[in-house]
C-alpha cells in the first residue's frame, strides 16, 4: 500500500509541475491541459495536483513508521 501511494503521489507531482511548466514556459507536456474540462483553470489544477502530491507523500510515511 505504501509504495502504491508514492507512486500516486510520484504521477501527480510530475504532472503538476509539468502543468505548471506548461502555463509558464508553453511547453506542450503534461495532462492538465488536454482535460477539456479545466479550460481556464489549469494553474489552480497544477498547483492542487502538487498539494495531492504531499498529502499522498505524507501518508506513504504515515505507513512507513507503523
Amino acid at each position: 500500500m505504501r509504495q502504491l501511494l508514492e507512486l500516486l503521489g510520484f504521477l501527480a507531482l510530475v504532472q503538476g509541475v509539468l502543468g505548471l511548466v506548461h502555463e509558464f514556459t508553453d511547453w506542450d507536456a503534461g495532462l492538465v491541459q488536454r482535460i477539456g474540462v479545466l479550460d481556464g483553470y489549469e494553474i489552480f489544477a497544477s498547483v492542487a495536483l502538487v498539494v495531492l502530491a504531499g498529502a499522498l507523500f505524507a501518508a506513504a510515511e504515515s505507513l512507513k513508521s507503523r
